[in-house]
């Protein structure tokens, strides 16, 4: 039963949404996986989705599912490309993984309206500002 399975609990690993680059004519954005682990994630894989109300009407994304394989020790990767046009979504993100033989899983959601300039900080590994959960 799932009382009889081990808690797995996921640290040292944070998913952050990057300001890339913020030009004049547009801001471009990318979500982060951030390994601050001494260990390797091995076969990673993260689900991605976004749904809320827009406009008065309820909307979901299309769920996106990236195979990103292993992340070294302190290292980052890339998840997907993010339009700032979702940002006023949850945006939820399901990770799993593997260490030596372990599987891992953790959700890390952001919630509507999370994403903007004032919860900007620096995101580490990265030096770039992001909003990130860890």
């Amino acid at each position: 039963m799932k009382k009889d399975l081990p808690a797995n609990i996921v640290e040292d690993i944070a998913i952050a949404v990057v300001l890339m680059n913020d030009t004049p004519e547009v801001a471009s954005w990318s979500v982060y996986l951030i390994n601050y682990k001494n260990e390797t994630l091995e076969h990673v894989l993260v689900s991605s989705k976004g749904y809320g109300e827009k406009d008065g009407k309820m909307v979901k994304t299309s769920v996106l599912r990236h195979a990103l394989r292993d992340v070294e020790p302190m290292s980052f990767a890339v998840i997907e490309a993010i339009d700032p046009a979702v940002f006023g979504l949850t945006n939820e993100y399901l990770l799993s993984f593997y260490i030596d033989g372990t599987i891992y899983d953790k959700k890390f959601i952001f919630l509507p309206e999370s994403i903007i300039d004032v919860n900007l900080r620096h995101v580490p590994l990265l030096n770039k500002p992001g909003v990130m959960i860890k």
